[in-house]
């Protein structure tokens, strides 16, 4: 009900019955994802008894999510398999594709020649090349030097970036060379703000030193004066081309030769007297040393750098879970710290399995994880040329992108071209590579300590504006758009566990499907804790929450909400359904408003979204995101040939979810749900009007008059 004195929101919502914007099998659409946990926790949350209760959510197809590319990790997805230096047990690693006993567990393996300071999964590493260590050295990726490639030398040149954290005086730089060292690079500054996340208005570029070019260059520990006066700057840039191709060890491994290595950086001020004050912290930890990120690492690694504190679930107990409903999987491979030898195996492993195979996802994040669009697209290239080989029909696609606003930016390359994705697409197209299918996440509000309410009204405009920039950018229409992951944030809070979490997902799938999007997959499918990762909120990407002193799971609001969607809104058969696009007209106060769900200027409080079913009913999915206000919801169809707008007519079944069904209660980590109740289900006859309460979630199904 509407607060005392307070009206309720008028609304009307026309379906354009007239023509379908999508359809869909929903059985085979709308689906959900497993990822990799921490230590132990896969036994915990893939109990039969869990997986049955994963299952009644009603979802139909199945991703494999792959935690250890987002921790700049090598994925052993086999234990058993051969190291290029088996006596010493490292080198580069293929996991083994015959078949013996079915893979439970996985897990991957930490880069010694690791370059960033900060991961996308448990952040808990640190760069090589300022960690105090002259031992240790970060690598560039051998697969992209020419060798590999068949391009020019100087196609691929690497990158190095120190964030000194603040403006700080630099005019100089001792590089500590590893081998191979680069015997042409040049030593480059930012003018502007945070070069590692751009945005459209940016139009910054790096700048070089004046004396920041060396083309003759012979390794050692090489000290340049980069300018004559310190200039003030946070941001610095080494780009590296030319390799020396030499070798820090004896080895017969062509890899080990490729590329670009660095032991160690120091940057500052050199001044009058000859001293260097260097403004680089060094540390053997992420919280501790100057924040470095890499264009790319060395899977170069050692049996001793297995991390058990991060486990993927094992391919075999996926694929034989009831989780796949029999359907096939869309599987990752590893790209940006893996090699194509391993990731071939992998697919060669799946079909010796004879396991079915939706598509092939390669990598996960490069955008997120500042992979340069030509790089990606070179190391997609060299897998997807021998998956080919392998076997023509597979599908291949990605990249899997990270959630971005306006557009997805990069540097500018030589021609000013600044987009991510087009570059990328024009590499595809020019290496004449596969790619089958266009992936993205949508995770769209960092601030999970905030007001939740306004955000939500953003959903239908920043994913309308994210996919419209994207079509702009080249991304075919007539390859299927899956969004992979999507939630309410990267960060847990209690906007994910509480009812917001129930409205944001709807909205998310509704405004997915009428743009045309192809499938939608939901993150958070296991039954999980509570975490605060912003120290503010309590909450996680969950439907399920796990009871630390029982076996039983709480079902939270998105639980709910996904049986909304996948029982109720859509018909729950193998069927082809028609999405509808509507118009809202919103009433407040004697003012009249107009906005469409497609249309990314919509910042409406309620949004709707139709589908024809196979049983020849209409059902529309409508979400009241106001807090406080009741909508009022008036419903016409502009059906073909029609004078006039039609109605439901007779029963209108209702099935509303509200908090009236559904309260959270906030405990810090020990928070749960203290009322989690299934959505009522009621009707109404012939009526045209419905409504809505605060914060709710409504399907209306029935039939209407031709």
């Amino acid at each position: 009900m509407a607060a005392l004195g307070e009206k309720p929101l008028m609304v009307s919502a026309i379906v354009s019955a007239d023509h379908a914007v999508n359809q869909c099998v929903p059985t085979q659409t709308l689906g959900a994802g497993v990822d990799g946990h921490e230590k132990g926790e896969c036994a915990r949350m893939f109990t039969e008894k869990n997986v049955a209760e994963m299952l009644s959510a009603g979802f139909g197809p199945l991703t494999y999510r792959l935690r250890t590319e987002l921790g700049g990790e090598v994925w052993h997805w086999n234990s058993r398999g051969t190291w290029t230096d088996p006596v010493h047990k490292c080198g580069y690693w293929t996991s083994d594709d015959s078949l013996g006993e079915p893979i439970n567990v996985s897990y991957g393996y930490r880069l010694p020649r690791r370059g960033n300071t900060i991961d996308q999964a448990n952040d808990d590493g640190y760069s090589r090349i300022a960690d105090e260590d002259k031992d240790s050295f970060w690598k560039s990726n051998p697969y992209l030097d020419s060798h590999f490639t068949g391009e020019p030398e100087d196609a691929h040149p690497q990158w190095v970036v120190i964030d000194l954290g603040a403006t700080k005086p630099v005019n100089a730089i001792r590089i500590h060379w590893g081998a191979p060292y680069a015997q042409q690079f040049r030593v480059e500054y930012w003018p502007g703000d945070d070069p590692m996340h751009l945005h459209p208005d940016d139009d910054d570029d790096w700048q070089p030193f004046a004396r920041g070019n060396v083309n003759d260059g012979d390794g050692g520990d090489e000290l340049i004066r980069l300018a004559e006066r310190p200039r003030s700057v946070q941001f610095v840039r080494i780009v590296m081309s030319h390799s020396s191709r030499t070798s820090g060890q004896p080895s017969d491994d062509i890899r080990d030769r490729l590329g670009f290595a660095i032991r160690e950086i120091e940057l500052g001020n050199l001044d009058k007297g000859g001293r260097f004050h260097d403004r680089v912290r060094h540390g053997h930890d992420r919280h501790r040393q100057t924040v470095i990120y890499v264009s790319s690492t060395d899977p170069w690694h050692r049996a001793e750098d297995v991390d058990f504190s991060i486990e993927q679930p094992g391919l075999d107990f996926v694929f034989r879970s009831a989780l796949t409903n029999n359907l096939p999987v869309l599987v990752p491979i590893g790209v940006l710290y893996d090699t194509p030898e391993n990731a071939v195996a992998e697919i060669q492993y799946l079909l010796r399995r004879n396991y079915h195979l939706e598509g092939i996802e390669m990598g996960e994040e490069p955008d997120g994880q500042w992979a340069s669009p030509e790089d990606y697209a070179a190391l997609c290239t060299a897998v997807a040329r021998q998956l080919a080989s392998l076997n023509p029909n597979l599908k291949l696609g990605g990249p899997s992108l990270q959630n971005f606003e306006d557009q997805l930016l990069t540097w500018s390359d030589q021609s000013g071209n600044r987009s991510w994705m087009n570059r990328f697409l024009k590499y595809i197209r020019r290496a004449g590579a596969r790619f089958d299918f266009f992936s993205f996440e949508f995770y769209p509000f960092d601030n999970v300590c905030g007001d939740p309410a306004p955000h939500l009204l953003k959903i239908p405009k920043r994913l309308g504006a994210m996919m419209t920039s994207l079509r702009q950018d080249g991304v075919p229409s007539d390859i299927p758009w899956l969004m992979t992951e999507f939630g309410y944030s990267v960060f847990g809070g209690r906007p994910e566990v509480d009812i917001e979490g129930a409205l944001f997902n709807a909205d998310t799938v509704g405004a997915f499907l009428t743009l045309g999007g192809g499938k939608p997959y939901l993150y958070g499918y296991e039954p999980n804790y509570l975490q605060d990762e912003l120290k503010c909120s309590w909450g996680n990407l969950m439907m399920l929450q796990l009871n630390r002193k029982s076996d039983q799971v709480n079902r939270l609001s998105t639980y709910y909400a996904a049986q909304l969607i996948t029982k109720e809104w859509m018909q729950p058969v193998n069927e082809s359904q028609e999405i509808f696009p509507i118009t809202i007209h919103a009433t407040n106060a004697g003012a009249h408003r107009v906005t469409r769900p497609t249309n990314p200027k919509s910042l409406t409080a309620v949004t709707a979204y139709a589908v024809r079913r196979p049983d020849k009913q209409w059902a529309l999915l409508a979400i009241n995101k106001n807090p406080k206000r009741t909508a009022q919801l008036n419903v016409e169809f502009d059906l073909p040939g029609a004078k006039q707008p039609a109605r439901f007519i007779g029963k209108v079944e209702l099935i509303q979810f509200s908090r009236q069904q559904y309260a959270w209660h906030a405990d810090g980590p020990n928070g749960h749900p203290i009322r989690s109740l299934p959505p009522t289900h009621f009707t109404h006859d012939g009526s045209s009007s419905f409504e809505l309460p605060p914060y709710s979630l409504t399907v209306l199904r029935g039939n209407v008059a031709n």
